[in-house]
């Protein structure tokens, strides 16, 4: 099981290939927003990575995040937890003046997702 440690939480065993989205609200307990339901159009669940970012990311999350201008971020919709990984959590339900969180994400990545390099 990949250990996932939030800056600011603490650590939570994941299983492996879980929607890191899912793992921030489901292992973590963290309030992580995802107003779109998981689906790289919104940003909200934008996460910065301190150790462990993966190479990869999904082209849907790539151009969401060009089209938006945000670097130095990923969005937790579009990672599966493969391995250990550090994040930051910045975009949480607390202080965001929403009412919820979003409707749940669905337990695979959506958009099916087509792997590109990060950089």
């Amino acid at each position: 099981m990949p250990k996932l440690t939030i800056e600011g939480v603490g650590d939570s065993d994941v299983p492996a290939g879980k929607r890191l989205v899912l793992a921030l609200t489901d292992e973590a307990g963290v309030d992580q927003l995802h107003a779109c339901g998981g689906n790289a159009r919104c940003t909200t669940c934008r996460v910065e990575f301190v150790a462990g970012e993966p190479d990869q990311m999904t082209e849907a999350e790539k151009q969401v995040l060009a089209a938006k201008g945000l670097t130095d971020v990923r969005l937790s919709c579009q990672i599966a937890c493969d391995a250990d990984m550090t994040v930051k959590v910045i975009s949480r339900l607390t202080g965001s003046g929403r009412a919820d969180a979003g409707k749940r994400p669905a337990d695979d990545i959506t958009p099916p997702p087509v792997w590109v390099p990060k950089g």
